[in-house]
């Protein structure tokens, strides 16, 4: 690790998670910290509650299918929604720089407003502060969620060969989306971010009995490292076939390019699952009934252990590594 902060801290890859281990896992070292979860779970008195926070930097401030406000409430509701639990009570604090328009500050909030009711969640305490022109660029905001679990043990660290992977819709509209709108290109498509709030489709899943073992949004570092960290904390080999991974057309032509790959590209609304073989038609017919390009890409073997291995189009195999350098910094 470098002796100074680097944008590549921030990838969601190798070395943010060195970054992560190396000073903050090694100074707050406990062990639900350990378990490396989007959230975590915490014992109480009549059951678990899930408990997650995050904070938000996004430029452009709006795109296209979101702002920053849709983005901070789908962010945390989506890690609690993640450990099978019901977003309940957020946080929300706010970063101003002196000068931001009022107007947009109320479009961001009534979008926040919005969003909430989609997870039946409401915002019970938060913070504002205003920094002088230039300290920060326009507004940073972080919120801290609290939810009700209602579907115990699902966990990145029990994923094993009796687990198959999916992926609830096609890849990478979100970093594409950004990226396009950052750099002024007209894609003439319908190409737009992908953030959407996944708990009603993780309650849909839990409501039919489904058999989870993992669940996780591909958020920075996208599925490359979701992948990857699952592998590491299972200690297992993920094997996923390129051909079946939902990648869109202006995706797909955004990352040719440019050089991207779609799996290392952020998404905010598109989330991973490991669950049992048995369950995984069921499963699928309930995601596509959300999105009709959700799909089965992979299974779970003992094969190359800590490794994600990719089978290409052409017959050939090749590890697909969890991302390093900054693609797109602040994306979300």
């Amino acid at each position: 690790m470098s002796k100074t902060i680097t944008l590549a801290m921030g990838n969601g890859g190798d070395e943010n998670n060195a970054l992560i281990s190396q000073v903050f896992y090694k100074a707050f070292q406990n062990e639900i910290l350990d378990k490396s979860e989007d959230a975590a779970i915490l014992d109480v008195d009549k059951g678990k509650l899930a408990f997650s926070t995050d904070s938000f930097t996004v430029s452009p401030l709006f795109f296209e299918g979101a702002n920053i406000g849709k983005l901070a409430i789908c962010g945390t509701c989506n890690d609690l929604a993640m450990m099978g639990a019901k977003p309940k009570y957020l946080t929300c604090s706010v970063i101003l720089e002196e000068g931001f328009s009022i107007d947009d500050l109320k479009k961001i909030v009534d979008t926040m407003k919005e969003e909430l009711k989609k997870n039946g969640a409401i915002v019970v305490s938060g913070d504002t502060k205003v920094m002088p022109k230039g300290t920060i660029d326009k507004i940073i905001i972080n919120t801290t969620g609290i939810g009700e679990v209602l579907q115990e043990n699902i966990s990145s660290n029990s994923i094993c060969t009796d687990d198959t992977i999916l992926v609830s819709r096609d890849i990478g509209c979100h970093g594409a989306t950004i990226f396009t709108a950052r750099e002024g290109i007209d894609m003439s498509s319908d190409l737009e971010s992908d953030c959407f709030s996944l708990y009603p489709i993780v309650k849909a899943l839990i409501d039919a009995n489904i058999n989870i073992t993992a669940l996780r949004d591909a958020t920075r570092g996208g599925l490359s490292a979701v992948l990857n960290e699952w592998s590491k904390q299972s200690n297992i080999c993920i094997e996923v076939e390129e051909e079946k991974i939902p990648v869109s057309d202006e995706v797909f032509g955004v990352c040719e390019m440019l050089g991207f790959e779609p799996s290392a590209l952020a998404n905010e609304g598109t989330f991973v699952l490991a669950l049992k073989k048995e369950d995984e038609q069921k499963a699928l017919e309930i995601l596509k009934s959300f999105n009709t390009n959700a799909a089965v890409i992979g299974k779970v073997t003992k094969n190359y252990l800590q490794k994600v291995v990719l089978h290409s189009n052409y017959g050939t195999k090749r590890f697909l590594e969890s991302p390093t350098g900054e693609l797109l910094p602040r994306i979300c």
